[in-house]
């Protein structure tokens, strides 16, 4: 098979040069080979390898993890392709379910056909809701049960001009923390305070009971330990993750 300068495999790949640089310095990919010219050559295993570090990242892997996964003498290429095949089907069938339900739902507005109010919900799976509460309350027990348990109930209870108006003090927030980031205004800065008081507010009203420094840092360990998180935060701005949650953290510490 034909071997690749990094150029020609940030061509072919839609990789960047300086994201493939990155790769090789930190050992998740390297060339084949080095030619005297110091140009790196990548071959079939190489981009196989790459492809798989493309497919673990969509699906919401740290490097650090995607590098023991790919290096642990079990893994296996036609494997783990059945794997991510399987979970972008299941994702596939799900996004079908909303296509429809936008269908049916633009339809019954432009008064085409007549819609129950529970086919406005349908693709939207409580089972998954469930499932990912379950695995918060066991992965950080304590009274996180009851916390969820309250902020749903406190959410349902609003009207919707109540919601829009949380989530847009969310969003701003957020927004203002991502531009921090952009800024290069470091994650631990006493700057980022204004808004990370109005964050912990944000979290508190949603709980609907204070929320300590203590909680507060752990809740920043929760974000960083589940990948629907970082899938989310990283929408935001790449790097967004890592820098929120030690802002959260290092403002937790200067509460006690």
């Amino acid at each position: 098979m034909a071997k690749y300068t990094v150029k020609q495999l940030a061509d072919v790949s839609g990789v960047s040069v300086r994201t493939l640089h990155h790769y090789d310095s930190i050992g998740l990919l390297k060339p084949a080979a080095v030619g005297e010219n110091t140009y790196r050559y990548y071959g079939r295993d190489e981009l196989l390898r790459l492809q798989q570090i493309l497919f673990h990242r969509k699906l919401g892997f740290s490097l650090a993890a995607i590098a023991e996964i790919l290096d642990d003498p079990e893994f296996d290429d036609a494997s783990a392709l059945r794997t991510h095949r399987a979970a972008l089907q299941a994702d596939a069938d799900k996004t079908l379910d909303l296509i429809k339900t936008i269908d049916r739902t633009l339809a019954a507005l432009e008064e085409k056909s007549p819609l129950q109010d529970a086919g406005l919900y349908e693709g939207f799976s409580p089972e998954q809701q469930s499932k990912y509460e379950q695995w918060l309350i066991a992965e950080y027990g304590g009274d996180l049960k009851d916390r969820i348990a309250d902020s749903t109930k406190a959410y349902n209870a609003m009207n919707d001009d109540e919601k829009d108006k949380v989530m847009a003090e969310l969003a701003a927030v957020e927004q203002g923390l991502a531009e921090g980031l952009r800024q290069h205004e470091p994650s631990d800065s006493p700057a980022l305070d204004l808004l990370l008081d109005r964050h912990r507010a944000w979290v508190a009203y949603m709980w609907d009971r204070p929320c300590p420094p203590n909680a507060y840092a752990g809740l920043a360990d929760l974000y960083l330990s589940h990948p629907d998180f970082e899938k989310r935060y990283e929408q935001i701005e790449r790097g967004f993750t890592v820098y929120l949650t030690d802002a959260m953290k290092a403002y937790a510490g200067r509460q006690v």
